[in-house]
Parts: C-alpha cells; structure tokens; sequence
C-alpha cells in the first residue's frame, strides 16, 4: 500500500525574524524570467514578490498564501485561474487565465492576494512550485539568513510542539516543587 504523501507547510516563527526582506527578494527573484538578480532587476515588467513583511507594533511578520483545502479565491475565481491542483499540493494561479476582476482579492482571509505591478493580474505564493518539484525549499526559505521561514512536514511540526510544551510544563513543575518545598 502506498503511503500518503505527507503535508508539508510553510512555517514562521516571528520571534527570529529581523525584516530584512531578504524572503521578498529571493521570491522575486524566484518567479523571474531569468532566475538571476541581475537580470532580474532589469526585466519588465519588473518581477514581484509573492510574499510581504508586515508589522504589528514593531514586530515583523512574513506573510504569504497559507493555501487553504477549501481556499475562497479558488471558489471565486470566474475564469478558473486559480486552482487547488491537489490534496497537500499548493494553490496556484494561471496568470494567463487571470482577468484581473480582483475577486480573490477580496476574499484572501489572509490579504495576501497580490496584483502584478500593473494591476491586471493576480500574484499569490505557489510555494516555488518549480522548486519543490526539483526537490528544493521555497526561495524565501532558503534565502533567510535567520530561519525564521522552514517549510516542513506537518507531523515532525506538530511533534516538535508537543515535546517543548512538555518540556516547558516538567521545567514549570519542577519551579512550582522548588517554592512548595521553601514554604515548608
């Protein structure tokens, strides 16, 4: 019997990002016609990231398409421009089905739907589909210098979670028996 292909995601930890827009770059560079920054810089239309620093307060926060099982900008699309091309696999968009009606726009819970620098089509993260398929992380992963952005299975994620809650509550516990014994 075949095994599932396990979900991988992009993960943010916020606490080690510095704003250094070095994800937002290597995106750029990444949907390019070149793939190369120094003819990146001189391609028109320029490319764009798919991916943004946001603040909130003074805390930097990269944000990008959290590619929903039942994404909205999927269901709204009138010209199927934007698919889900599979369990566990990315949502993309077909730029050259896109309209520009700006419908996913609207419905990205996230504002993450983008439009290319001249406001005709859609952008949105298609996790460096070109990338995954050679067996490579996304650009903005592997371009940040703090590993802040990891792009992982799901499973080995969520079981690095539960052993720090565990090792947080035993350390917890143990601070907790240090004072009641004091007290006595």
């Amino acid at each position: 019997m075949s095994r599932k292909k396990e979900e991988r995601l992009l993960f943010t930890d916020i606490t080690r990002c510095m704003a250094c827009h070095s994800c937002e770059l290597a995106c750029a560079v990444a949907h390019s016609a070149s793939k190369a920054l120094a003819e990146a810089i001189q391609e028109e239309p320029r490319p764009s990231a798919r991916l943004t620093i946001e603040t909130a307060g003074d805390v930097p926060v990269p944000l990008q398409c959290r590619h929903c099982e039942d994404a909205p900008c999927v269901a709204v699309c009138p010209t199927k421009a934007i698919e889900k091309v599979g369990p566990n696999q990315p949502v993309i968009l077909h730029e050259d089905r896109c309209i520009g009606c700006k419908f996913c726009v609207v419905v990205c819970p996230f504002g993450v739907m983008t439009l290319r620098r001249d406001g005709k089509v859609a952008l949105k993260c298609d996790l460096c589909i070109e990338r995954l398929e050679a067996g490579k992380d996304p650009a903005c992963v592997s371009a940040c210098p703090t590993g802040a952005l990891h792009f992982e299975i799901v499973e080995d994620w969520l079981a690095r979670r539960r052993k720090a809650a565990a090792e947080e509550m035993k350390s917890a516990e143990g601070k907790a028996e240090k004072v009641r014994s004091e007290s006595k």
